[in-house]
């Protein structure tokens, strides 16, 4: 059962509409959707919500420090809740899946991305789940930090909108771990229309 959801981004004005930030969009629609009071809370360093989600109680939790230092947020609630890793589902930005994209994953390598780094080095353990959602790849590994901190173009973020909507469909089936159905909703893209 997930006890803790938490989006990955950079605060302020200037970042809120970045690739980097696709972990803020998810956690921003999600609080469309349902009714969820944001407190900011300095001890754990984040935006931090309970919620009652389909019948189960959770933890939501933007860290408001920097990318490169989000495992403080997400250590200290967890620490705090004694929230096990493997009851902790990471949301964020990936390079090697195209806009639209998303897969959901358990443990693994953090590949580069600060945000993951930061939070496996804080929980000590890489057994959290992980949702990714795609915002494509600049095709030079130079260019990435660049990529990550532009804008997508419009139709990339009508694409990376539509996954964080299928992505949130699953959520009945994510809170419970439920991660084999959960896998169905979240890893299935609409068949393009035919002309």
């Amino acid at each position: 059962m997930l006890k803790l959801l938490v989006g990955l981004g950079n605060p302020g004005t200037e970042y809120e509409r970045t690739r980097h930030n696709a972990g803020f969009w998810w956690m921003d629609e999600l609080s469309r959707q349902y009714p969820v009071s944001w407190n900011v809370e300095r001890g754990f360093a984040g935006w931090v919500a309970k919620a009652q989600l389909h019948g189960q109680p959770v933890w939501l939790l933007k860290p408001s420090t920097f990318m490169n230092r989000s495992g403080q947020a997400v250590a200290a609630l967890a620490r705090f809740y004694k929230i096990l890793p493997e009851e902790i589902l990471v949301v964020h930005d990936e390079l090697d899946l195209q806009p639209g994209q998303a897969r959901l994953k358990l443990g693994g390598s953090h590949a580069g991305h600060n945000g993951l780094k930061d939070i496996q080095a804080q929980l000590g353990s890489n057994a959290y789940w992980r949702l990714r959602l795609g915002v494509g790849h600049p095709g030079v590994r130079s260019e990435v930090i660049h990529w990550v901190l532009q804008k997508p173009s419009p139709d990339d973020r009508i694409a990376i909108d539509q996954a964080i909507d299928r992505c949130l469909r699953a959520l009945p089936d994510l809170l419970p771990a439920e991660m084999e159905l959960a896998m169905r909703t979240i890893h299935t893209m609409p068949c393009p229309h035919k002309p």
